[in-house]
């Protein structure tokens, strides 16, 4: 498969700070490829560097056979990039600001289409300073969409959306890749990862901890599957001596966003046994455990494996 982008070494410091520390990879050209890691891991930096905005410190980089140092001006006709923080013109309204950034490229899409892509047909007349957190975020795709690129990079391109608007964003970036656009896509989300991304990288704390298809990383990782239940309450001394109790390989909790409780997780190869164990457990301390459920293992536990936190500490 042909590449789009080539990575190696790849460099940068700010004084003692090592925001990205040593990073390598390649992208196929035509694939959604995924940078996956928590806030402050180096994604964004990553992305800034490859596409020219900053000076690498050591490393190199080639995309669409140019430098991004010494070919700036050429790299910015052929991709498209949406920022996480972009600087818009406030009193321009939706149309303006895409026909604005569409005068910028030799082939543009057409505003319409832009706009439809993203659902922002209802807005297009408004302000940009009047539009939501969420609106402001999918105008800020269709800014990266209008390029009509061979590269469209997407920088945590679904923060602050509804539900059903990330969905339909994902359907964007899948008809994206099928008129065979490359798209280099950065999320803490682990599901859009597993959903959209051919390929990924995930980083933390400037470094690559693990690389390949979403189902290679959990294949590689783990060979057990995910045992969950609510937690019925168990004191931090329960809590020691269900680590200790044999029951799976792994133990870990997952605390509740304030409308759900908190979950355990037992990571076992032998499901049944687990769960009887479980049970006689609760029965045990006196606090009955119910509710069980099991699932293959994600990202998410990939992730978890590999730091010893989950991505969103």
């Amino acid at each position: 498969m042909a590449t789009s982008i080539e990575v190696r070494n790849l460099k940068k410091y700010y004084g003692s700070v090592k925001a990205v520390d040593g990073i390598s990879f390649s992208v196929g050209a035509g694939t959604i490829f995924g940078m996956l890691g928590p806030n402050g891991a180096g994604k964004t930096t990553t992305i800034e560097t490859i596409i020219g905005l900053l000076d690498k410190t050591d490393g190199e980089i080639d995309v669409l056979g140019l430098d991004p140092d010494g070919d700036r001006e050429e790299l910015k006709k052929r991709i498209g990039v949406q920022l996480q923080n972009p600087s818009l013109f406030p009193r321009l309204t939706v149309r303006e600001t895409i026909n604005l950034f569409a005068s910028f490229y030799p082939q543009p899409l057409s505003a319409e289409e832009a706009i439809d892509r993203v659902g922002l047909s209802e807005s297009e007349g408004k302000r940009v300073e009047s539009l939501s957190g969420g609106q402001r975020h999918r105008l800020a795709v269709a800014l990266a969409m209008v390029s009509n690129g061979e590269i469209v990079f997407l920088d945590e391109p679904t923060t602050g959306l509804d539900p059903q608007a990330r969905r339909r964003l994902w359907e964007v970036i899948r008809d994206l890749k099928e008129e065979g656009v490359t798209v280099f896509l950065t999320t803490h989300y682990m599901d859009e990862a597993q959903t959209l991304c051919g390929k990924l990288v995930i980083i933390d704390r400037g470094k690559i901890i693990a690389q390949g298809s979403p189902g290679y990383l959990i294949d590689k990782y783990f060979q057990e599957r995910a045992v969950e239940f609510p937690d019925p309450g168990l004191n931090e001394e329960e809590k020691k001596a269900l680590e200790g109790a044999d029951l799976s390989k792994r133990v870990s909790y997952e605390e509740g966003d304030g409308m759900e409780g908190n979950l355990v997780i037992l990571y076992s190869e032998d499901v049944t046994e687990t769960i009887s164990k479980a049970m006689d457990f609760g029965r045990e301390v006196g606090k009955p455990i119910d509710g069980l459920t099991v699932r293959q293992p994600t990202l998410e536990d990939v992730f978890l494996k590999l730091t010893g936190r989950r991505i969103r500490e």
